[in-house]
């Protein structure tokens, strides 16, 4: 007789096991199938996200800003701290050390919780049991009343660039340099590529970024992607738009990238390249062919608002269906997922789903974007205020940037907040509440806001709306 569980998820990482823990806090017998084994070749919890994607980047980029700010800021502000050096080495040891703590918390609150770890590889055979190969090899079979999918995503490789160890990497080969790479290519400029190629330039990298596309973050503001671009260029990224790489070549521990832009065929060497053309969903091995669990055009797993798949008591979440690949969208979807099948009413407001660029300063939005918006043939009226005009921002010595409120011209509610500021990942929240609960413009600029904080540039845009920010010239008088 097999195991009988109630839940059982496959994958560990932030969709998942934040499921598993939600449908075992519910009340449900649960178990989290996981596959991953670290460099020990243990078994280790949080999937991508946690072992080799948002938290060990975001690691190493509070590390090389803050060299950058010892480096390039101190003296400005009273601190002489003489010339200080990068030690790759110490650095690589901090992100392996908040990769450790993480993933153990995994562990730790699936034993608080009751949820039952499986290690090995997890496959639906049909929509009431899944097989989990251990790695030794050895299959078990287990029942669930429901099965969620949660198997997430992985890089996608492009033929002209075909990875090869230590010259040619993916983004998780890019957080395992030894040293800083006199000169690396980066192709995609998108939010990996920006991260990645940002935290080798701040530690002297001579960064060159290949985008296809001929429009610098389309999905952003055009005013504040405008901004960005910018000051990107300004910290020493040389970004190339309509650059589309045909070609690669090692020779002598060096990439010779060919590409073509507006101007014809071109080539350039790299001692590294990164390559960050985006992820594609996870499915290989995971479902048994006869399990009637229907894909959709692009290879992720098709579902319904509520995650439901075409087979009944399968659920799919997180990089593995539709929607943008990030990490609180999937953990969002687990926690709706776990509570549908424990029979409470649950949903998701995927137009509030907040992003975030982990560059310095930060890139983040919500919601609508004013080209959007108009091409969406909705009237827009709009509100900005730079982070220049912000006491605590020019306290911080952060003064770059500005926000960017996005309102229905008509009712006036909140469809979008775009901010490029310091911390700028913090301060999006404000348009995801704002959002959620369907406030206006004037909900925001009527709101008391801390003095000094950087979020009163959010208030002064939402003053801004209709012309009445304080800190800044008004273009209309008040009424």
């Amino acid at each position: 007789m097999a195991d009988k569980f109630d839940v059982i998820v496959i994958g560990a990482g932030p969709g998942g096991y934040v499921a598993a823990i939600r449908a075992a806090q519910l009340g449900l017998k649960t178990a989290c199938v996981e596959k991953w084994v670290n460099k020990e070749g243990k078994t280790v919890h949080g999937g991508t996200c946690l072992n080799v994607g948002c938290i060990p980047s975001k690691a190493l980029l509070e590390t090389s800003h803050k060299f950058v700010e010892a480096r390039d800021h101190f003296a400005e502000i009273g601190i002489d701290a003489g010339e200080p050096t990068p030690n790759i080495a110490k650095m690589l040891e901090f992100k392996d050390g908040v990769i450790a703590k993480n993933v153990g918390g995994i562990s730790a609150l699936f034993k608080a919780n009751g949820v039952t770890a499986l290690e090995g590889t997890g496959k639906v055979v049909s929509s009431k049991q899944v097989e989990v190969t251990g790695h030794d090899g050895e299959t078990a079979s287990y029942e669930a009343e429901n099965i969620v999918i949660a198997s997430g995503s992985v890089p996608v490789e492009i033929p002209p660039t075909p990875l090869t160890e230590g010259l040619i990497v993916d983004s998780s080969g890019a957080l395992e340099f030894d040293e800083v790479p006199k000169r690396l290519g980066v192709i995609g400029a998108g939010v990996i590529g920006l991260e990645l190629g940002s935290v080798w330039s701040r530690l002297g990298s001579d960064v060159t970024v290949l985008e296809a596309m001929d429009s610098f973050l389309p999905m952003v503001d055009k005013d504040v992607a405008k901004e960005a671009q910018k000051l990107f260029k300004k910290q020493g990224l040389d970004i190339k738009l309509g650059a589309r790489v045909t070609g690669s070549e090692v020779k002598d521990k060096e990439v010779v990238v060919k590409y073509t832009d507006a101007n014809g065929e071109q080539e350039q060497t790299f001692d590294k390249l990164i390559v960050c053309v985006g992820r594609r969903p996870y499915t290989e091995g995971v479902l048994s062919d006869d399990v009637g669990v229907k894909l959709d055009e692009r290879g992720s797993v098709f579902v319904d608002d509520e995650c439901r798949t075409s087979v009944p008591g399968v659920y799919a979440i997180g990089d593995v269906v539709r929607g943008p690949m990030l990490a609180h969208k999937a953990s969002e979807e687990g926690m709706m997922v776990a509570d549908i099948i424990a029979g409470h009413k649950a949903e998701m407001n995927y137009d509030a789903i907040p992003s975030v660029i982990y560059t310095a300063p930060e890139v983040a939005w919500v919601g609508m974007n004013e080209q959007d918006a108009k091409e969406a043939g909705i009237e827009v009226k709009t509100g900005s205020f730079p982070f220049s005009a912000n006491g605590r921002a020019l306290a911080n010595n952060a003064p770059e940037g500005m926000a960017k409120i996005i309102a229905d011209a008509e009712t006036d509610r909140v469809l979008g907040l775009h901010i490029i500021s310091q911390h700028a990942g913090e301060l999006i929240a404000q348009g995801v509440i704002a959002m959620e609960f369907g406030s206006s413009a004037e909900d925001l600029a009527l709101t008391c806001y801390a003095h000094p904080s950087t979020s009163e540039a959010v208030h002064e845009a939402a003053l801004a709306v209709d012309g009445h920010a304080i800190h800044m010239a008004n273009r209309k008088k008040r009424k």
